[in-house]
C-alpha cells in the first residue's frame, strides 16, 4: 500500500476484508473483519456501525492489512488484538497461553452454584483455591473476582504463561499468589477446591488450523489427552481436603473415562455442565 493507494470509508474497508476471510473459509469472517478495524482504530465496534462512512487514511490501512493478512494466515484473533474476552472481563494473551474458551465458562458456573453461600463470607477461614495450568489466569482470576474471600493460587509449568496470568491479575485488582511447578507438584497447602483446565486433546483429533498457532503443550496430551489429567486426579490424594471439590474441563467423549479415573480416587463426580466435570471427595 502506497500514498497513491486509493481512500477506503469504514464501511468499504469491512466489505473487503469480509469477502477475504469468507474465500478463505473463516466461518466468523464478519465479526472477525469488524474486531480487527475496531483494534485498529482503538473505537468500540458499535462505533462502526454508527460511522460507515469514515475515511481510513493510509497509516490506518495499512495497520489493518497487516493484522487482515495474519488471520488469513489463520492466526486467531485473539493473539493479533492481544486479549481475549471471558466471563466478561478482558483478558491479556499471547502466543505462550492458550486462548480462553467459551466451554471453560461452565468451570466457573459449577463454581458458583457449588460456593454460592460463600461468597459474602468474610469472617471465615479463607477457602483455598488453586487453578492448576492457568495459562492467561483467566479461571483462577475470575474465581478471585467472584469470591473476593477466597485463597486463590494460579499455578503453571510456563513461566512465560504465568507472567501473563500475573498481568491479568494485577489489571483487574485479584488479589492472587501464584506459583511455577508441575501441577500441584510444588504447592505446599491442602486445597479446598481444585479447578483445572488441563491439556486434553489428541493429537489426532480433527481441529481448526487456528490451534497450530496456540503452544502445543498448553494443548495436547498422551494417554488419549488423559495423561496429565489422570495424574492431578492421583495429586488430589494428599492434596484435596476432605470434602473438598475438584472442577475439570475436558472433552464430553473423555467423561466416563475421567469419572472412572476419579472414583478410585474417592471423587465422585456430583454434576456436569457442557466441558466441565464437578468432583466431590469422600474419603
Amino acid at each position: 500500500m502506497n500514498e497513491n493507494s486509493p481512500s477506503l470509508t469504514v464501511k468499504e474497508w469491512l466489505r473487503r476484508a469480509t469477502r477475504l476471510l469468507k474465500d478463505a473459509g473463516i466461518p466468523s469472517a464478519t465479526l472477525d473483519a469488524e474486531l480487527l478495524l475496531s483494534h485498529t482504530l482503538r473505537e468500540p465496534r458499535i462505533w462502526l456501525h454508527a460511522h460507515p462512512e469514515a475515511e481510513l487514511d493510509i497509516r490506518t490501512q495499512e495497520i489493518a492489512q497487516a493484522r487482515l493478512d495474519l488471520r488469513l494466515d489463520r492466526v486467531p484473533v485473539a493473539y493479533i488484538i492481544g486479549h481475549k474476552d471471558f466471563y466478561g472481563h478482558a483478558f491479556r494473551v499471547t502466543t505462550a497461553t492458550l486462548i480462553p474458551r467459551p466451554e471453560s465458562e461452565s468451570v466457573i458456573e459449577l463454581l458458583k452454584k457449588t460456593f454460592s453461600a460463600y461468597k459474602n463470607r468474610t469472617n471465615e477461614t479463607p477457602l483455598r483455591l488453586v487453578d492448576v495450568g492457568t495459562g492467561s489466569g483467566n479461571l483462577g482470576v475470575t474465581a478471585k473476582l467472584l469470591f473476593p474471600a477466597f485463597d486463590v493460587t494460579l499455578i503453571d509449568e510456563s513461566r512465560y504463561a504465568l507472567a501473563v496470568a500475573e498481568k491479568n491479575a494485577a489489571s483487574l485488582h485479584a488479589d492472587v499468589d501464584t506459583l511455577h511447578g508441575n501441577l500441584l507438584d510444588e504447592y505446599p497447602h491442602v486445597a479446598d477446591v481444585i479447578i483445572a483446565n488441563l491439556p486434553y486433546v489428541d493429537p489426532s483429533w480433527e481441529r481448526s488450523p487456528e490451534t497450530d498457532h496456540e503452544p502445543a503443550e498448553a494443548l495436547f496430551a498422551k494417554d488419549n489427552g488423559l495423561a496429565l489429567i489422570k495424574t492431578l486426579i492421583k495429586q488430589t490424594d494428599g492434596k484435596l481436603s476432605k470434602s473438598g471439590y475438584l472442577i475439570l474441563e475436558a472433552d464430553p467423549a473423555q467423561h466416563d473415562e475421567i469419572k472412572k479415573e476419579a472414583g478410585a480416587f474417592g471423587l465422585i463426580c456430583a454434576e456436569i455442565d457442557g466441558y466441565a466435570l464437578l468432583f466431590e471427595k469422600l474419603r
